[in-house]
C-alpha cells in the first residue's frame, strides 16, 4: 500500500500565525516558493518530507502533531452531528467532512456549536411545561459540555499545568509529604474530619478538612487539589483567559478540571510515570501501588502522557454509570465517543459491571477498519457506613492495536488473528453496520427497506 500522504494545511496556518510570521517569511524558512507554501496551507497539495523535516528542525516542532486527531475528532463529531433527524436522510458525504475538518476547522467548531445550542434548545423545549412563566428561560450552551470539549480538543494534557505539577513534585519527597509541607507553609492547618464532606478550606480558619473515609489516594489528591488552587491561581486563570470560555459556570467547572489536572500530574509526575509505566508495560495495579494512587487516577493519568518529544502510548480512557451513560472521557486515539446518547453495547465497558473488581480484555473492531485493544473495570465506591450510598461505574482504557504489545494485559491474546477482533461502534445512528444484534435505531446515513412478510433480527433491511 503507498504511504498516505499528508495534507495539514490548518496545521501549518496555525503555526505560521503564533510565530507572527508572513507568509513569504515562512516560506523562505521552509525553504519553499510562497505559491508552494499557499497550495499547502489550502491542502491544495500534501507536505513534502523535506517541508516536515524542516518544521522540526527550523520551529522544533513535533512533526508527529501534523496528523494529530484533531481533524479525525471533528469529522468524527460532525458525522454525529449530522445524524441528527434535523438534517434528513441525506447527510454530507464523509469525503466532504474530511475537507471541511482539513480546511476550515474553525467552521467545523462554529458548527457544532450551533448544533449543540439546538440540542439545548430542544431539550429546554421538551419541559416548557416546567418553564411557562418563568422569567430566567434564557438559552446557553451547558457549561459542563463546553469544558468536556475543551478538555477534547486539547487531547486531554494541558502542557503548562503538567510542567508546573511536575517542578513541584521532583522535590525528592513523595507527593503526600509535598501537599502537606505546602499547606504548613501557608500556615494551613489539616484535619481529618468523620463527616460526608471530602475536601472544605475554612479562610476564617485557615483549616483545610479532608474526609477520614477516604481512600489514602483519594486524601492525597484532594490535598493537592486545593496546593493547586493556593499555588497555582496565576497559571490556572491564565490558562481559564485563553480557552474563553462563555459563561463563569463554565470557566469555574474548568478551573476545578485544571486543579484535578494538576493533582494527577503531581501525584504522578510525567517523565516518572511515563518511565514507570514503560517498565511495568502499563500494568495500572503496579503503577498504582508505586505512586500512592487508585487505579481509576492511574488509568486517566495514562490518557494524558502526550507531551511533545515524550509522548506514551496514546490512551483513550472513559468512565460509564450503570445507565450506560459516559460521565468521562478523553481519547488520544482515533476512537470518538458519542457526544449525544450512550455508547456502543458491544463494548466491554459495559459487561465489566457484571464481574466487579476483574479486568476484561477485548479485541474491537470499528466500522472505519481501525482495530483497538480494549480494558475495562467495575470499580466499587462505598460512603463509609452501612446506610451510606455506594457509588458503582466502569472504567474503559484502550489503544489502537499497534501498541498493544507494549501492554502487559495483551499477553497471550491472538493480535493478528482477524475473527478475534469484535465489532463494535461510536453510537447507532452513525454506525454503518447492517447486521448488528444489539442495533437501537436506524442508521440515519443509510435508507431502509420495509417487508411486513419478512423478519429476520431487526424489524427492517437497512441498504
Amino acid at each position: 500500500m503507498p504511504p498516505q500522504k499528508l495534507y495539514a494545511g490548518a496545521k501549518l496556518r496555525e503555526t505560521r500565525s503564533q510565530l507572527a510570521l508572513t507568509q513569504k517569511d515562512f516560506a523562505a524558512r521552509l525553504g519553499v516558493s510562497l505559491p508552494y507554501l499557499n497550495q499547502m496551507e489550502n491542502n491544495n497539495r500534501p507536505l513534502s518530507t523535506a517541508v516536515v523535516l524542516s518544521l522540526a528542525r527550523e520551529f522544533g516542532m513535533d512533526v508527529t502533531q501534523l496528523s494529530a486527531g484533531d481533524s479525525e475528532r471533528l469529522v468524527s463529531d460532525l458525522r454525529e452531528a449530522f445524524a441528527d433527524p434535523l438534517f434528513g436522510n441525506t447527510p454530507p458525504a464523509l469525503p466532504d467532512l474530511r475537507l471541511v475538518g482539513a480546511n476550515a476547522p474553525g467552521f467545523a467548531r462554529a458548527f457544532l456549536e450551533l448544533h449543540r445550542a439546538y440540542r439545548q434548545a430542544q431539550e429546554q423545549l421538551a419541559s416548557l411545561d416546567e418553564a411557562l412563566g418563568r422569567e430566567d428561560t434564557t438559552l446557553r450552551l451547558s457549561p459542563w459540555e463546553e469544558v468536556r470539549d475543551f478538555f477534547h480538543y486539547c487531547d486531554n494534557y494541558i502542557d503548562a499545568v503538567d510542567r508546573a505539577a511536575e517542578r513541584f513534585a521532583t522535590q525528592g519527597r513523595d507527593a503526600l509529604t509535598l501537599a502537606r509541607e505546602a499547606l504548613a507553609q501557608r500556615k494551613i492547618t489539616l484535619r481529618l474530619t468523620t463527616g460526608n464532606t471530602l475536601r472544605h478550606l475554612d479562610p476564617a480558619t485557615q483549616t483545610l478538612e479532608i474526609s477520614a473515609k477516604a481512600t489514602r489516594a483519594t486524601q492525597a489528591f484532594q490535598m493537592l487539589h486545593q496546593v493547586a488552587l493556593l499555588t497555582q491561581a496565576d497559571l490556572l486563570e491564565a490558562t481559564l483567559d485563553l480557552a474563553r470560555f462563555q459563561s463563569e459556570e463554565a470557566r469555574g467547572i474548568a478551573k476545578i478540571g485544571l486543579a484535578n489536572y494538576f493533582a494527577g500530574a503531581a501525584l504522578m509526575p510525567y517523565r516518572r510515570f511515563l518511565d514507570a509505566a514503560q517498565s511495568t508495560r502499563h500494568d495500572l495495579e503496579a503503577l498504582a501501588d508505586h505512586f500512592g494512587a487508585s487505579i481509576e487516577q492511574v488509568a486517566h493519568r495514562l490518557s494524558t502522557l502526550q507531551r511533545p518529544g515524550a509522548k506514551g502510548v496514546p490512551f483513550f480512557f472513559v468512565r460509564v454509570d450503570q445507565a450506560g451513560t459516559i460521565t468521562k472521557r478523553h481519547s488520544a486515539t482515533r476512537l470518538q465517543f458519542a457526544r449525544f446518547g450512550g455508547a456502543c453495547p458491544l463494548w466491554n465497558v459495559h459487561r465489566a459491571f457484571e464481574t466487579p473488581g476483574r479486568f476484561l480484555r477485548q479485541l474491537a473492531e470499528t466500522p472505519d477498519g481501525m482495530r483497538y485493544f480494549c480494558l475495562a473495570l467495575a470499580v466499587t465506591k462505598g460512603g463509609g457506613a452501612f446506610h451510606a450510598p455506594v457509588r458503582r461505574y466502569a472504567i474503559g482504557l484502550g489503544c489502537e492495536i499497534d501498541h498493544a504489545a507494549a501492554l502487559v494485559y495483551a499477553d497471550g491474546m491472538d493480535l493478528g488473528r482477524a475473527a478475534g477482533f469484535e465489532p463494535i461502534g461510536i453510537s447507532c445512528r452513525i454506525c454503518e453496520r447492517d447486521n448488528c444484534h444489539q442495533r437501537s435505531v436506524p442508521p440515519l446515513e443509510r435508507r431502509l427497506r420495509i417487508d411486513h412478510d419478512y423478519r429476520e433480527l431487526l424489524p427492517y433491511r437497512i441498504e
